[in-house]
């Protein structure tokens, strides 16, 4: 072998490394999760003794919450989100979404017939990569220009207590219609909710699939996505 046969050699496989290195840094980028879920709930909501320098503890008094603070109507406010998530061959990626509004009516002579209504204008999905929000946007998917929102409203509700003790989370399901392109979807959030600062957060999932609402999840020859899409509310309701 000459020596300019090895130079092309050596010339072709540096190339091949830095397109394939190049390739692998666009694929990352484009298709990489850039968005971390926050949730609105406290890391720890429930109150607890608090152990002095000497050893002995203290106890932390728990201020309850009844009908008067509670009954009527809250809207859905500022720093809610919703997110959904979709998980790639290469990770999990989240979207999330701010333009979020609705109202809750909360029935303390019976929690269960409480009701909650919401919405999200799909302009407002972000994933931290506009092509691919411009894609998940389009016609191919969500097809904003036709169905500009997706919307949920609760049936029931089960684990609402009539009171409620201020910083302790309970465990609540919320059943509902979720309702996206037109298409209504029977669902039911497994969530938690406190009752925090003259605020009623929750913290709520479910999981749906790309067939239930008329799409197809994404395949490529870089790229595969599983069918399923975990939606997730973290609200903030206040009056």
């Amino acid at each position: 072998m000459n020596n300019k046969t090895k130079t092309w050699i050596i010339t072709g496989v540096a190339a091949v490394a830095i397109i394939g290195g190049g390739g692998y840094y666009f694929t990352n980028s484009y298709l990489g999760n850039n968005v971390e879920i926050e949730q609105v709930l406290p890391a720890s909501t429930a109150a607890s003794a608090k152990a002095t320098d000497s050893g002995s503890t203290a106890k932390v008094e728990n201020k309850t919450a009844g009908a008067e603070k509670l009954s009527g109507d809250w809207n859905i406010s500022q720093g809610s989100k919703v997110y959904f998530s979709v998980t790639t061959s290469q990770e999990t990626v989240n979207f999330v979404d701010e333009q979020v509004s609705g109202k809750w009516s909360l029935n303390d002579q019976d929690p269960a017939k409480s009701t909650a209504e919401g919405q999200i204008e799909m302009s407002g999905i972000d994933s931290g990569n506009s092509q691919r929000d411009e894609h998940v946007k389009s016609a191919d998917f969500f097809d904003m220009a036709q169905y500009p929102q997706a919307t949920f409203k609760a049936t029931s509700f089960e684990g609402m207590p009539a009171e409620w003790t201020e910083g302790q989370t309970v465990d609540v399901k919320m059943k509902g219609t979720l309702t996206v392109k037109g298409i209504e979807k029977p669902v039911t959030f497994d969530a938690k909710a406190a009752y925090q600062n003259n605020q009623v957060l929750l913290s709520g999932t479910t999981k749906v699939t790309f067939e239930d609402f008329g799409m197809k999840n994404p395949h490529s020859v870089v790229l595969s996505t599983e069918n399923d899409i975990q939606v997730r509310l973290e609200l903030k309701l206040a009056k």
